[in-house]
Protein backbone atom coordinates (compact mmCIF):
# COMPACT_ATOMS: atom_id res chain seq x y z
CA UNK A 1 0.00 0.00 0.00
CA UNK A 2 1.36 3.19 -0.69
CA UNK A 3 2.27 6.28 1.75
CA UNK A 4 -0.86 8.20 -0.39
CA UNK A 5 -3.40 5.98 0.45
CA UNK A 6 -2.49 5.34 3.96
CA UNK A 7 -2.46 9.07 4.48
CA UNK A 8 -5.91 9.00 3.05
CA UNK A 9 -7.37 6.08 4.98
CA UNK A 10 -5.68 8.20 8.30
CA UNK A 11 -7.41 10.87 6.99
CA UNK A 12 -10.78 9.05 6.64
CA UNK A 13 -10.51 7.91 10.21
CA UNK A 14 -9.90 10.76 11.61
CA UNK A 15 -12.59 12.32 9.71
CA UNK A 16 -15.47 9.70 11.29
CA UNK A 17 -14.18 10.33 14.71
CA UNK A 18 -14.39 13.78 14.51
CA UNK A 19 -18.18 13.12 13.09
CA UNK A 20 -18.83 10.81 15.52
CA UNK A 21 -18.06 13.07 18.34
CA UNK A 22 -19.70 15.61 17.26
CA UNK A 23 -22.76 13.96 16.60
CA UNK A 24 -22.43 12.42 20.07
CA UNK A 25 -21.94 15.70 21.57
CA UNK A 26 -25.13 17.17 19.69
CA UNK A 27 -27.48 14.40 21.27
CA UNK A 28 -25.76 14.32 24.82
CA UNK A 29 -26.70 18.19 24.60
CA UNK A 30 -30.44 17.24 23.33
CA UNK A 31 -31.20 14.23 25.14
CA UNK A 32 -34.76 14.13 23.75
CA UNK A 33 -33.06 13.07 20.13
CA UNK A 34 -31.77 9.65 21.30
CA UNK A 35 -28.51 8.34 23.20
CA UNK A 36 -25.43 9.52 22.09
CA UNK A 37 -23.76 6.16 21.94
CA UNK A 38 -26.19 4.71 19.21
CA UNK A 39 -26.23 8.17 17.56
CA UNK A 40 -22.29 8.56 17.14
CA UNK A 41 -22.24 4.31 16.01
CA UNK A 42 -25.17 5.67 13.47
CA UNK A 43 -22.39 8.25 12.11
CA UNK A 44 -19.96 6.12 11.95
CA UNK A 45 -22.38 3.31 10.15
CA UNK A 46 -23.35 5.91 7.34
CA UNK A 47 -19.48 6.98 6.62
CA UNK A 48 -18.79 3.19 6.65
CA UNK A 49 -21.34 2.57 4.15
CA UNK A 50 -20.49 5.67 1.90
CA UNK A 51 -16.52 5.20 1.67
CA UNK A 52 -17.23 0.90 1.10
CA UNK A 53 -19.50 2.75 -1.76
CA UNK A 54 -17.43 5.24 -2.95
CA UNK A 55 -14.03 2.06 -3.03
CA UNK A 56 -16.62 -0.70 -5.06
CA UNK A 57 -16.69 1.83 -7.88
Amino acid sequence: MSTLALLVALLLVVVVVLLAAGVAYVVHRHPSWGPPIGAAFGAVAVMATLVGAILAR
